[in-house]
């Protein structure tokens, strides 16, 4: 795009917030958009020889013209493709192993797999979409980099807030917007903006941000984000929101590239390597302890059930509940009667009988199951993606890896390995 494209009203406010700096801002519209890469580090340790995200762990920016994600290692969840500026607010939630986490607007899934790798499986992440279609996109990528502890549902804030008050040490508030951050990337989206657009965001994230202030425990924070630059939505909701709560006060962070002495920041294009952003941090100033939370709904696993997954696989993680026919791992599981649920923690598998047929998310954590490991080449790696069969000797469930990152479960049988690759994620690859 350029800069004529942009509507005129916008460039007039843009003027008002940036005074001189607005040709330099302008100018930035007449540049390609910026990508970036952030490597997952419960796969990956090696990283390529590219400029860093400052402010993010693990990331770096994309050349304009890669093809990274329609590759083997992008399915293997080796890395999340991520604008650098949306990166920021989950490094500015800096989560911690061990903390109880809820991301409330979360499709699809970067601010929550950036939050999970931070955790490193300890602790609990939920992760909320409200839209059912981008819940089934964010739990795809929770499962694809291998983010054991995290429980994926489907509700409105309010319907949380009233199942888990005060539960939880941060809540990620990344609110519907106006969007305008986004100009560069999606200038179809300019058509759509108008100046009324930022009243009626500003009131829906308002409404967003009550309901997150009854999720987060005393002493706990919100980390408010737009990717929008108008005050509408930025600034003047953050004020409005310390105003009607007492409790809360704007908490000063500081990033590399990333400064915010009064605990807000804008991402300017021209000031910072990113599109346009907002974050804010909100400390949660009272005392007391954390809300607890109810006993889960879902059935315990039966004897049986336990026999055939240990005998499939003896280091397998302990199993807490039946999830459909699913057993599943997971470090806490609160009460979620009545909220849809698309995932509970670490899909193990289903106990047939005696059989056990594992699920695709276990060979994608941290710690998949200890399997024979068969090493594709490239050319095999592309075909187990688009579904088909690959030649082996051998017997039996082995984890298919190729380049060191898993691809899923295959089982070697007359000379083949028999493709487990769920049939939803079968795609034509360009490169391993």
């Amino acid at each position: 795009m350029n800069a004529q494209m942009l509507p005129e009203a916008f460039v007039e406010r843009m003027s008002g917030q940036l005074g001189n700096e607005l040709p330099l801002f302008l100018q930035c519209y007449n540049e390609p958009y910026l990508r970036g890469i952030r490597y997952n580090p419960l796969k990956m340790t090696e990283h390529p020889d590219l400029p860093p995200v400052l402010w993010a762990w693990d990331a770096y920016e994309l050349p304009p013209d890669s093809d990274a994600g329609a590759t083997v290692m992008h399915e293997a969840g080796a890395f999340y493709l991520q604008e650098p500026g949306a990166m920021l607010p989950a490094a500015v939630m800096d989560a911690q192993p061990g903390e109880r986490i809820l991301d409330l607007c979360a499709a699809p899934g970067g601010k929550s797999t950036q939050l999970g790798c931070a955790m490193h499986g300890e602790g609990l992440l939920v992760c909320n979409e409200p839209v059912p279609k981008r819940a089934a996109v964010l739990s795809g990528n929770i499962e694809r980099m291998g983010i054991s502890n995290a429980i994926v549902v489907s509700a409105y804030p309010d319907a949380l807030a009233e199942r888990m008050p005060g539960c939880f040490d941060g809540v990620q508030v990344d609110a519907p917007c106006s969007g305008e951050g986004m100009f560069r990337r999606h200038p179809e989206t300019i058509s759509e903006w108008s100046p009324a657009m930022a009243e009626g965001c500003a009131g829906r994230q308002t409404e967003i941000l009550n309901e997150a202030a009854r999720l987060v425990r005393p002493g706990g924070r919100i980390v408010y984000s737009t990717c929008t630059m108008n005050p509408e939505e930025n600034e003047r909701v953050v004020e409005r929101f310390l105003k009607t709560h007492p409790e809360f006060s704007a908490e000063a962070f500081s990033l590399p590239g990333a400064d915010a002495p009064d605990g807000m920041l804008t991402c300017y294009p021209h000031r910072m390597r990113a599109e346009g952003h907002f974050a804010a941090r909100l400390r949660h100033t009272g005392s007391g302890p954390r809300g607890s939370f109810a006993g889960h709904t879902f059935p315990t696993p039966g004897k049986e059930q336990k026999a055939a997954l240990r005998a499939f696989c003896e280091n397998a993680p302990e199993a807490d509940a039946v999830f459909g026919n699913t057993l599943v791992s997971c470090n806490e599981i609160p009460d979620l009667k009545g909220i849809k649920v698309l995932r509970v923690g670490l899909h193990l598998g289903e106990a047939r009988g005696k059989l056990f047929i594992p699920d695709h998310a276990w060979s994608h954590a941290e710690q998949p199951p200890r399997l024979e490991r068969v090493e594709l080449n490239e050319k095999e790696a592309l075909l187990y993606c688009a579904g088909e069969t690959v030649p082996r000797d051998g017997r039996g469930w082995v984890l298919v890896c190729c380049g060191g990152p898993v691809l899923g479960f295959g089982k070697i049988s007359d000379g083949i390995i028999k493709n487990h690759y769920p049939k939803g994620l079968r795609k034509a690859l360009t490169r391993a």
